[in-house]
């Protein structure tokens, strides 16, 4: 078990980022993220300015495919999971919850638009 705490701060322009935070962090961690099993090399620590450790995970250009890719970063002194992240592309997207919600607005807003045609029709 790891004293680090791990927060999510963004992903964006295919670098995800987080912070690293607790007892553990009053020394340089040794940070370790796996994706498929396959150690990420691209992961840099930087302080920050006292609070801990800034965590930059670049991902891996054949990472960025259909399906589900999860990354695993976990602390390699104690082999403790500190957090996962995951991207989904293509064919699986469309089978998320989220891919449906958003099908289902789709949907509502037709319902909506037909309906009010019907009334102003039917007025």
């Amino acid at each position: 078990m790891s004293d680090l705490t791990l927060t999510k701060i963004r992903l964006r322009n295919g670098v995800w980022e987080g912070r690293l935070t607790g007892a553990a962090a009053e020394q340089r961690p040794e940070i370790g993220v796996t994706h498929q099993d396959e150690p990420v090399e691209a992961v840099e620590l930087t302080e920050a300015n006292g609070e801990g450790w800034d965590l930059r995970i670049t991902i891996p250009p054949h990472a960025i495919a259909d399906g589900v890719q999860t990354f695993v970063i976990f602390d390699r002194a104690t082999a403790g999971k500190l957090g996962d992240f995951v991207l989904i592309a293509g064919e699986a997207a469309s089978d998320t919850l989220h891919a449906e919600v958003e099908l289902l607005r789709a949907e509502l807003d037709m319902l909506k638009r037909a309906f009010r045609r019907h009334c102003i029709e039917t007025m």
